[in-house]
């Protein structure tokens, strides 16, 4: 004799089964942004220290360095803001070195690319358009730095006139341009 099968119709999904799964997703991803939110405050974190490390070797000769070339700063700044007269931000110089009659604008960079030394340009003529308004007569010379460079980004700064410094072991070493560029 055979045995007979009793099926149990299966009931379908109900709106409050769909919209339970829902809520509970939407927690799921309340919390997934929440940690995606914690992780990019870490990476950020990260990143900026790892720029002032970077800074804080540039700088740390790099005053004797550019004596070496004829350059006789008096002071250095960092992350110095340029802002217009209406408080306007007009530009951020990693590195400010100083004298009466020069300053070098040092721009600081992880990795250096072709794109950091065409937005550096613009910068120091940003910069000299501002000094021009306030009657600064000063000639601004422009550096890039950075901890890596690739040759391609190094040769296309001293073909625009900057200087380059690059880490060598506990100091740093600067290249000159054959002619340098004045803004």
């Amino acid at each position: 004799m055979g045995q007979t099968e009793t099926r149990v119709p299966q009931r379908g999904l109900t709106f409050e089964d769909v919209w339970a799964a829902l809520m509970e997703n939407r927690e799921q991803m309340k919390e997934t942004e929440r940690r995606f939110q914690e992780t990019d405050r870490k990476i950020s974190k990260l990143g900026s220290r790892i720029g002032q490390l970077i800074e804080h070797f540039a700088a740390s000769n790099i005053i004797e360095k550019f004596r070496a070339l004829d350059y006789h700063f008096t002071q250095i700044s960092r992350n110095h803001t340029i802002e217009d007269e209406q408080g306007n931000f007009l530009a951020e110089i990693d590195l400010l070195l100083e004298n009466g009659n020069c300053a070098m604008v040092v721009e600081v960079k992880s990795l250096l690319t072709r794109t950091d030394v065409k937005e550096h340009r613009k910068r120091l003529e940003t910069l000299r358009r501002y000094a021009d308004k306030r009657s600064d007569t000063r000639k601004f010379a422009g550096a890039v730095a950075a901890a890596l460079m690739n040759k391609d980004a190094r040769n296309f700064a001293l073909t625009s006139g900057m200087y380059v410094v690059e880490q060598t072991g506990e100091t740093v070493q600067i290249k000159a341009p054959e002619t340098p560029c004045f803004w």
